[in-house]
């Protein structure tokens, strides 16, 4: 997502804010995460995920930075050194609710949607409701990969998947899904309807992925 070559695409997201509950829909997706984390046991972070190449903890520590990352950056602070992977301490699930309440408190600001945000790690600057949507539909991704990891259901209403797959029809397809560092692969063909699976197909998970 960059701004020079996605110039309309990013004021979609502009007009998805105006008209649906983005924040709310963020909050629901974040906080399903927090649920998820609260269940993991130790042995369970040497589990493959869906995300290839990574176990829970190395997604775990990615979502970390990403939560912690965001939050600054809501705050107008670009230093890199916030996006920072560090490895899980003795309370992986307490790291993670802390760094997740944090990026709900930053966006739960008054005026946040309206504010420039420094996104480092997506290279510019966007409006705070774009950088919101970034982290909205990377969040129910994410809680769909940490349900399948621990092979347990997750579920979304409506209003959130709807909102989740306007977000994804924006993320450019093509070789920047194949990029080194890229966060979604290649968009997976799926034949169902199911709103959740549709999303991360889109985003290139295989809805079909079992641990």
């Amino acid at each position: 997502m960059t701004t020079d070559s996605a110039v309309h695409p990013l004021a979609a997201l502009d007009a998805l804010a105006a008209r649906t509950d983005l924040l709310a829909h963020h909050a629901a997706a974040v906080r399903t995460s927090i649920e998820l984390v609260d269940g993991v046991r130790p042995a369970d972070l040497r589990l493959p995920t869906p995300c290839a190449d990574w176990t829970l903890h190395g997604l775990l520590t990615h979502s970390i930075a990403q939560h912690l990352g965001f939050a600054a950056a809501a705050h107008g602070d670009g230093d890199p050194a916030v996006w920072k992977v560090r490895p899980l301490g003795d309370d992986p699930a307490g790291e993670y609710r802390a760094a997740a309440e944090a990026v709900l408190a930053a966006f739960a600001e008054p005026g946040v949607l309206a504010r420039r945000v420094p996104l480092v790690e997506f290279g510019g600057e966007f409006s705070g409701a774009q950088a919101v949507s970034f982290h909205f539909v990377d969040y129910v991704v994410h809680a769909w990969d940490i349900a399948r990891t621990l092979g347990r259901p997750v579920r979304f209403d409506a209003a959130v998947l709807a909102a989740a797959a306007e977000v994804a029809a924006v993320v450019p397809g093509g070789a920047a899904r194949t990029a080194p560092g890229s966060p979604f692969g290649p968009e997976v063909p799926w034949p169902g309807h199911d709103g959740l699976d549709r999303v991360v197909a889109a985003l290139g998970r295989d809805p079909g992925w079992r641990r």
